[in-house]
Parts: C-alpha cells; structure tokens; sequence
C-alpha cells in the first residue's frame, strides 16, 4: 500500500462527513484492507502519512481538541480538515 493510497482514504473518508468532524486513523487502515485483513499492521504508516499531511497544512492531528504530533505516543489522535478548509454553517 502506499502513501498516495492512504492519503486519498483520509481524504476521501472525511469527505463522507459533515462539516468540523473527525476520523480515527483506524478507520483509514482497515478501510484499506480486505474485511478480517490485518488493519493495525498498516496504523504506523496511517499515523505517518497524516503527520507528513498535518506538516503541509492539509490535515489537522489532534488529542482531545488539541494539536498533536501524529507519530508521537500518548494515546488516541483525530484526523480532521483544518479549520480554513471546512465550510462553515
């Protein structure tokens, strides 16, 4: 799997979402995988590419609403659109 295709699952999974709302980069792997498909394998590459994408300004990684590192440990992280990128109500 590449990066380019997980990418193109973050953005494509927070395109199925209303507007301000979050995913779970688990939810980015195993929509990756075939059903029963080893999805926690692929969550270090899934971390990694939002981090790079956080970096661009084209994702926002946070911890309980708050800004985090990606790849650093401490629990947890949302993927989210920043919050120039969203359409407000």
């Amino acid at each position: 799997m590449t990066d380019a295709d997980v990418e193109a699952q973050i953005f494509a999974l927070l395109a199925q979402r209303k507007p301000h709302t979050t995913i779970c980069p688990s939810e980015v792997a195993r929509a990756l995988v075939p059903e029963g498909g080893d999805w926690r394998h692929y969550m270090p590459q899934v971390r990694q590419v939002a981090q790079v994408l956080a970096q661009q300004h084209r994702l926002r990684v946070t911890r309980g609403g708050v800004p985090v590192d990606a790849i650093a440990p401490g629990g947890p992280i949302r993927l989210g659109l920043p919050m120039d990128d969203q359409p407000s109500d």
